[in-house]
């Protein structure tokens, strides 16, 4: 449960992300290609679903949230790393923390057991 709520808030943080890249966009903020801009306000919102998804499904126990939401781990502490070492500790920190903290959550026995349901368990995909 922890780990789908780390995932659900890193959708919500992508999202409300998403929603300040398309105020800025709409307010006439300065960019070199409007429709490159645009692509990647689809991009975040395509992700912040994604992860939504892989929230919801990893609590409800599915096989393959794990890997899904260990890339997102992954993604996110590329980002949060240089976040970090670029000056920005408290962004960076709010960001590796939670990655850490699901990705050791990801490996716990509870968690494999409970997202590798086999038989009649329709959990399990």
């Amino acid at each position: 449960m922890v780990i789908s709520v780390v995932v659900v808030l890193e959708a919500l943080a992508l999202l409300g992300a998403a929603a300040w890249y398309a105020y800025e966009l709409l307010t006439g903020a300065p960019v070199l290609n409007f429709w490159g801009a645009v692509f990647t306000l689809g991009l975040l919102v395509a992700f912040s679903a994604w992860l939504f998804a892989v929230g919801h499904f990893l609590f409800r126990g599915y096989r393959w949230t794990r890997a899904a939401a260990l890339v997102a781990q992954l993604f996110v502490l590329t980002i949060g790393f240089p976040t970090m070492t670029g000056g920005l500790v408290l962004q960076g920190l709010a960001m590796i923390v939670p990655a850490l903290a699901a990705i050791v959550f990801l490996f716990q026995k509870d968690v494999v057991g409970f997202a590798s349901r086999v038989g009649g368990s329709s959990r399990a995909l």
